[in-house]
């Protein structure tokens, strides 16, 4: 199927289609009139609705031969972001996209995906893990840069030691993986992936193997966790896509991230509080796929291990604006708060945090340096390391998340019929 505007003369379209090696069976005007006179003929049927041309036509591939000022870069990734979305290849005079190729899952599944690094989706995993795992047998299955080169098992959630066991031994110890078995109490299997295309794709993965294991163990459920904005390589029944309240709408919904929240079932807007600005994001998301559930939450610190009445070192990623709130939710927990770093994942200046930092306990996020260089550095100097979780936390006035991930949950398995 070809695109088509009307700043080309219908005659220069026409030819086109005649000399390009495609057999063309449709074209969608994607708009423009300055070169159109009266009825055009192309040749072959001509619609205008995107969608309507998809499924009545059924193509194999969508070639793009308009051009600016009809498709300009937003607008054509916009475009492509509806075809790739159909599953269909989309092509133009200098750039080929193809949608993420997606390895058949016959057990019921979801996937966690997101639109960048640091918006929250391993915590969202963990908390949608942890919450079906109540009344089913829950097995996730994590991929990232650092992880294991053959898929590796975590029965149970790892202790300080084997971490630090770990990281001595050269492995990434705080990959997505441990992260998830540490603070959610399911079994996790950790993959690893390379490279990550503007849809998502991955350009090696051991997820395959991994998804492998997760069958063989016949789990009642899988939730399977993307890495940064990669897309986990299995086509799960259920998406649930995350992004942060942080991010400008022109970028969550720009370029292909559009391709990723119409893949969605649920949208997940972190960071949120009542101070940020999460509608305006959300209605930036609608716009792209009305009928999606978009819900705001926020993060809240959860110590693994007591730490009342202790002075309290926290390591974490999240921005400096959130250290006066972050502080404030630990001191909950009877501890004094004496300094909160947001350097884990900037090793030159977490290094020089940690040669001042003053603390009974170094409280860490398990992720980026918290721990080769946190968890490492309090065992030399004898301060006591507890690992932290985040915690997702309802905003006012927003859906009820857990609701919505139970009803997700339930179709799915509806759907492959357990």
């Amino acid at each position: 199927m070809a695109v088509i505007d009307g700043e080309h003369y219908a005659s220069t379209v026409r030819d086109a289609l005649a000399e390009l090696p495609y057999e063309f069976v449709g074209a969608f005007m994607a708009g423009g009139t300055e070169k159109l006179r009266g009825e055009s003929d192309y040749g072959v049927p001509l619609y205008d609705e995107l969608e309507e041309a998809l499924r009545a036509l059924e193509p194999e591939l969508v070639l793009d031969l308009s051009d600016e000022p009809v498709l300009g870069p937003a607008a054509r990734f916009q475009l492509v972001s509806r075809v790739l979305a159909a599953g269909i290849t989309y092509a133009g005079a200098d750039f080929r996209f193809e949608p993420p190729e997606l390895e058949a899952f016959p057990l019921p599944s979801l996937a966690v995906f997101a639109t960048g690094k640091r918006v929250g989706k391993t915590a969202v995993s963990a908390h949608i893990g942890r919450l079906l795992s109540r009344d089913r047998d829950v097995i996730a299955v994590a991929m990232g840069r650092g992880g294991p080169a053959t898929p590796d098992v975590a029965e149970s959630p790892p202790s300080l030691d084997q971490l630090l066991a770990l990281s001595r031994a050269g492995n990434h110890a705080a990959s997505d993986y441990l992260e998830i078995a540490a603070v959610a109490d399911v079994v996790t299997i950790g993959c690893r992936r390379c490279g990550g295309g503007l849809a998502g794709a991955v350009a090696t993965s051991n997820v395959q193997a991994g998804a492998e294991l997760a069958l063989q163990r016949g789990a009642d459920f899988v939730v399977f966790d993307g890495s940064g904005a990669a897309i986990p390589p299995v086509a799960t029944g259920k998406r649930v896509l995350v992004t942060s309240t942080f991010d400008p709408p022109a970028l969550v919904t720009g370029y292909l991230n559009a391709y990723r929240i119409l893949l969605a079932d649920l949208v997940l807007v972190t960071m949120a509080d009542a101070s940020t600005p999460h509608e305006a994001l959300a209605d930036a998301i609608r716009e792209v796929k009305p009928e999606v559930t978009v819900i705001a939450v926020g993060f809240r610190p959860r110590p693994l291990a007591p730490i009342d009445g202790k002075r309290v070192a926290y390591f974490t990623t999240a921005e400096p604006s959130a250290h006066g709130r972050l502080a404030a939710d630990l001191s909950a927990y009877g501890a004094e708060v004496v300094h909160v770093s947001g350097n884990l994942a900037d090793r030159p200046a977490l290094q020089r945090e940690l040669e001042t930092a003053n603390a009974d306990v170094y409280l860490t996020e398990i992720k980026a340096a918290g721990i080769d260089m946190v968890a490492e550095a309090g065992a030399k100097r004898g301060v006591e390391i507890v690992l932290a979780a985040n915690d997702l936390v309802q905003c006012p006035g927003q859906p009820e998340l857990d609701p919505a991930l139970l009803a997700l949950a339930q179709v799915e398995r509806a759907a492959v019929g357990t």
